[in-house]
């Protein structure tokens, strides 16, 4: 029997302000807890709340790079529920009528678009921590989180898979990057993710079941209709989302193979143990007892504004990547790497333009630029745990060691060893080989000399080649090479020992 999943995502993403949503607390991470509270986020008698318009207009940037349309009007409510980490025992959150709805983000994949519709995107504070380790037997509450704003952007149940999970929130953190609302940090809960899932048979099993299926069916929701949900927390990486959904889907299936019935619930992803484990039934739950806000009035917002908002976006990712595969003539893995974060993105556009000043960029430099930025930029930034913002290798300075590649300046193998020295002083490659002697010996008398006396050193090595060994010229590129210190010109030395061996 074939089966689809049905998922839903609801992320949680906390702005890039300096501080709190209705009061001044800084939102700073990493501060003692406790210490970046007041009376309004702490919810103490007397207080009022006062919105926070740079929060506002983040949101309203975040709804409009995903497609949704932008309320009128839109007010704020009270979600009331008791837990430990929430000191009002009410959350501001947005209800029935959010900030915005009806968006979307195209997700492609193997070349296919799959539309995720946008639910609604609304505005809310922050509850506060819990912290179950720190004190053998005993919870401890830090509230310096409440009050931080969030945006909550709730999808449509449109999302396949698990791997199609992974592709949205790759795409929707980039988005939110792209537009510098939020750093979507997961490691310090900038960015939470909830899945709701449940499993039905696909379209095409239920045209003609057969007789021993049609007694299953009767678990199963068929057509368009959508299974019994269950809702998965506690994940903290997209990794996380994609093995959690992909065991819970596997876990729905097998419970309804065997004729079990599929219990509405919330349950938690055991990291550890790579499995999901119940934490508090639904059936009969009842819904949050929401109210309007009395202290908050209700947000009418300028179309201008809006406008003006819309027009201060930048280029985003899916758009970008298309123009970069059209523009530079790179493959779409390539387009994909360098645009997964605007600050990449905009170094390598400065590489090609810094070639472009002396003459128009081919496509193998371009491409060459892309290899170099994808492998050693990329790997020695992971090293040193470094952002591309704290890279010393200038744009430029990149583009110039490409073109002495190009010109054979300077080899392959040379180019690395003066990339890792560029990487840790800033300095050009001019500079480098200058002072290092690294100058690619490409004179063809030159290198025919020490060609010569290699072959005279290693008549065997001829032999073995002439024989159809291949790896035998190898070996005497490699002992040429060694004679010259790794100056050089491969290609060269390739050709004029080819060249003499069949001659001689």
């Amino acid at each position: 029997m074939e089966y689809e999943a049905i998922i839903g995502l609801e992320s949680h993403v906390q702005l890039k302000t300096k501080s709190k949503i209705f009061c001044s607390c800084s939102t700073k991470f990493g501060a003692e807890p406790n210490s970046q509270v007041c009376p309004v986020c702490l919810g103490l008698p007397g207080v009022l709340p006062v919105m926070n318009r740079t929060a506002l207009e983040y949101a309203i940037k975040a709804a409009l790079a995903l497609n949704c349309k932008i309320a009128q009007k839109s007010i704020f409510a009270r979600k009331n529920y008791f837990y430990p980490d929430l000191p009002k025992s009410y959350q501001i959150s947005q209800y029935e009528q959010p900030l915005s709805s009806g968006g979307f983000v195209d997700v492609i994949t193997g070349g296919k678009v799959e539309r995720i519709r946008i639910t609604r995107v609304h505005l809310e504070e922050d509850a506060g921590k819990l912290l179950h380790e720190e004190v053998k037997d005993s919870t401890l509450v830090d509230l310096n989180r409440c009050g931080v704003p969030l945006i909550e952007i709730v999808t449509e149940p449109d999302i396949r898979s698990a791997k199609g999970a992974h592709r949205f929130l790759t795409i929707l953190k980039s988005i939110l990057q792209y537009i510098e609302v939020s750093e979507c940090n997961m490691e310090e809960g900038s960015l939470r993710c909830d899945a709701n899932i449940s499993v039905r048979l696909s379209d095409r099993q239920l045209i003609n079941p057969s007789k021993e299926e049609t007694g299953k069916l009767a678990n199963w929701q068929t057509g368009k209709q959508l299974g019994v949900k269950v809702e998965v927390k506690n994940m903290n990486s997209f990794k996380a989302v994609e093995k959690a959904l992909e065991y819970e889907m596997e876990r729905q299936i097998k419970a309804l193979e065997e004729g079990k019935r599929i219990i509405q619930e919330t349950r938690l992803w055991d990291e550890s143990k790579e499995i999901t484990v119940a934490m508090r039934s639904k059936e009969e739950a009842h819904d949050y007892r929401y109210f309007p806000e009395p202290d908050l009035v209700p947000i009418e917002i300028d179309r201008e504004w809006i406008e003006r908002i819309r027009e201060s976006l930048p280029e985003l990712p899916e758009a970008r990547k298309a123009r970069f595969i059209k523009d530079y003539k790179i493959p779409d893995y390539d387009a994909s790497i360098l645009t997964s974060s605007r600050e990449l993105a905009d170094y390598y556009e400065e590489c090609v333009k810094a070639r472009r000043k002396s003459q128009v960029a081919s496509r193998r430099f371009n491409k060459g630029i892309a290899n170099w930025i994808m492998s050693e930029l990329l790997r020695e930034l992971k090293e040193k745990n470094m952002g591309i913002k704290e890279c010393k290798v200038a744009p430029e300075h990149l583009a110039e060691m490409i073109a002495l590649i190009d010109k054979g300046g300077i080899s392959g193998k040379m180019a690395k060893e003066i990339f890792v020295e560029m990487f840790k002083t800033g300095r050009k490659a001019s500079q480098i080989v200058e002072e290092k002697g690294l100058v690619q010996i490409s004179d063809e008398e030159v290198l025919a000399k020490i060609v010569d006396k290699i072959l005279k050193e290693n008549p065997k090595v001829i032999e073995d080649y002439e024989k159809g060994k291949e790896k035998a010229l190898g070996y005497l590129v490699g002992q040429v090479m060694k004679k010259t210190n790794g100056t050089a010109n491969p290609r060269l030395v390739n050709k004029l020992l080819k060249k003499k061996i069949v001659f001689s």
